[in-house]
């Protein structure tokens, strides 16, 4: 027997693998496919007070070893999360995690209060990180000052579990990473999208209407192993490392770092089963390897 659960800042997980804000939709749209409650948790599509259009196409673009996006956080606002989604997914026996957004601080405020209302939600998870969206976003995530204040505003009407969602297009991730620990944050998952653009060669013209967008993929791994690692070498909360996660032995290099936890994301797009396997990987390699618990690998590499 191999124990997969996991503790990340006093909520249980039942394995350390979940499925990351934009790549999953709301859930339901994966049930074809999987048993979503055998996942430690879901992160629901990027939710706004209001309803969003999105981004013009095209904004979807592949990339060598991964793809560019510029989706613009689309979604049909809060109270159709409220009375569409929520009462389907609240029946899922997992975690179900929102991921909210705002173009102010005042938005994430509002959004939190609603959320935290909601029973089957046991955590949100602040995203500062975004970098397709004009206003907010990325904004507050390349700013200390202002990852601060949003950080702080949310925690002081949120009674929940809060995670904090970083960006990478920072000088030093590990000063917002303290930042949310010092304001109250539970835990930090890292990373959200590289800014990056890629140009369309035939029509000479930028390959995404945004012109830019944010990289994910195998491509950004190695950049965002790096991120996990020196994060959890900085701060005492959990750890949820993101970026890049194709299969199990991805998702071992962010625990073998000092991730809790890990979050699938483009993968899902390729394979809608991989999360799943991915949780089976994990597990055969704790036995292969003489373990009996996942906790006794994390930040194994500086054991």
């Amino acid at each position: 027997m191999v124990n997969l659960g996991v503790d990340i800042g006093g909520l249980y997980f039942k394995n350390p693998v979940l499925t990351a804000s934009g790549t999953f939709g709301y859930g339901p749209e994966f049930e074809d496919f999987i048993d979503i409650s055998r996942l430690g948790g879901i992160i629901v599509k990027g939710t706004t007070l209001e309803p969003m259009e999105g981004n013009p196409y095209p904004r979807m673009a592949e990339t060598p070893s991964g793809m560019l996006n510029a989706v613009g956080l689309q979604n049909k606002g809060i109270d159709y999360f409220e009375n569409n989604i929520y009462p389907r997914i609240s029946l899922y026996n997992t975690n179900v995690i929102v991921n909210i957004n705002g173009s102010c601080i005042e938005d994430y405020v509002e959004l939190a209060e609603r959320i935290n209302g909601l029973g089957k939600i046991p955590a949100i998870e602040l995203n500062i990180s975004c970098p397709n969206v004009k206003l907010g976003g990325m904004a507050f995530g390349t700013n200390l000052n202002s990852a601060r204040e949003v950080t702080r505003e949310v925690r002081s009407v949120y009674t929940k579990k809060l995670i904090v969602k970083l960006s990478p297009n920072v000088t030093n991730i590990v000063d917002f990473a303290r930042i949310a620990e010092e304001e109250g944050a539970d835990s930090v998952s890292l990373i959200n999208t590289l800014l990056g653009m890629a140009v369309d060669v035939r029509n000479m013209k930028p390959s995404l209407s945004t012109v830019t967008g944010g990289l994910s993929g195998p491509a950004v791994r190695p950049v965002a192993v790096r991120m996990v690692w020196q994060v959890a070498r900085s701060v005492k909360i959990p750890v949820i490392g993101i970026g890049g996660i194709m299969n199990a032995n991805d998702a071992l290099e962010f625990i073998l770092a000092g991730a809790a936890a890990v979050q699938v994301g483009t993968a899902s797009f390729i394979d809608p089963q991989v999360s799943l396997k991915i949780v089976e990987g994990i597990e055969n390699y704790l036995v292969s390897k003489g373990f009996s618990d996942i906790n006794d690998i994390r930040g194994y590499i500086d054991k």
